[in-house]
């Protein structure tokens, strides 16, 4: 599966024009049945188009909404559908870390299709992603589904610093191939090897939300993984409103939360993804800008003191303090 130190594709099986590659999904959910059915319906129409589609893991993190009775009784009406039910919520990082285990060491699937309990992938999103046969972590855009014209997570362009939220721009900047190089919002319906997951293992769970998939991109990218956004292949997402929140004069922003968990797990989680992949510099200076962002731009001290203990519980290696925001 490898050569020369680079993850590589499956080979097509067949010979033919159309790859032989099979396809798990994973989802993870959590107190969202509403979308999760509408996921499910949706799963099932690209089940029955997409033959290369062969079975969907559903990870519910203990969810108490009424989620383990339906999975249940669809897993039971439906043989392509998995219901993997967690002990307890291990958030994201944990649904996906557990999602990936079970796909890559219990199905035969070449590649693992990722995506989140509320997005929406387009009937022919998984078609046009398999398109693509030279690449080994790739997905597609997520767009806001009440403006389809604007992307729910912004993405800064490849050769500079621009970041952008209109679809226009990045459809010009991906080109007539429809592809942009090196750039991935994982986990949002992006597909994923079996070898490069078998090289790289999967999401850190003790991450539990917030950082993960930023980690698992990381990691790939240091792996030599070949990475990229199709952004003729769309998945449709409530809006999370406007990401990253002014500051410095308007020259930066910083990703404040109104969540004490999300803003504990940012700082922790941040902080060793900055420190494992980049450097003690850039720790440093997210630690300046958090400390800029809580005393001048929005000022709490209150996050500002709950943000250093998680940064700290960064530094030791502690991924127990967010628990107690569960309780």
């Amino acid at each position: 599966m490898e050569q020369d130190g680079q993850p590589q594709d499956v080979e097509h099986r067949d010979g033919g024009d159309a790859p032989a590659r099979t396809v798990t999904a994973v989802v993870v959910t959590f107190n969202r049945i509403g979308l999760l059915t509408t996921l499910l319906t949706r799963l099932g129409e690209v089940v029955a188009s997409e033959p290369a589609l062969r079975e969907v893991v559903v990870v519910d993190n203990a969810s108490t909404d009424g989620t383990p009775a339906l999975l249940a009784e669809q897993a039971a009406a439906h043989p392509w559908l998995r219901a993997v039910t967690l002990p307890d919520n291990r958030g994201g990082a944990g649904g996906f870390h557990e999602g990936m285990r079970v796909a890559v060491e219990e199905t035969d699937a070449d590649l693992v299709w990722l995506m989140d309990d509320d997005g929406l992938p387009d009937a022919s999103c998984l078609t046009r992603l398999l398109a693509e046969d030279d690449l080994d972590f790739w997905g597609p855009l997520t767009v806001d589904e009440a403006d389809g014209g604007r992307l729910v997570f912004p993405i800064r362009l490849p050769g500079g610093t621009r970041v952008v939220h209109a679809l226009a721009d990045v459809e010009r900047a991906a080109g007539e191939r429809h592809r942009l190089a090196d750039i991935v919002i994982p986990f949002n319906g992006v597909l994923v090897t079996r070898a490069l997951a078998e090289e790289i293992g999967y999401p850190r769970a003790e991450f539990f939300i917030w950082g993960d998939d930023h980690e698992y991109r990381l990691r790939a990218e240091r792996a030599g993984a070949r990475i990229a956004t199709v952004t003729d292949a769309v998945v449709r997402h409530p809006s999370v409103g406007q990401l990253g929140t002014p500051m410095m004069g308007g020259r930066t922003t910083y990703n404040h939360s109104p969540s004490d968990l999300k803003g504990y797990c940012m700082a922790r989680n941040n902080t060793v993804n900055l420190r494992t992949y980049r450097g003690w510099a850039h720790v440093g200076a997210f630690w300046a800008k958090t400390l800029w962002f809580y005393t001048l731009t929005h000022r709490d001290l209150g996050r500002l003191v709950l943000s250093a203990r998680g940064a700290l519980a960064g530094l030791r290696g502690d991924f127990t303090g967010h628990e107690r925001f569960l309780r």
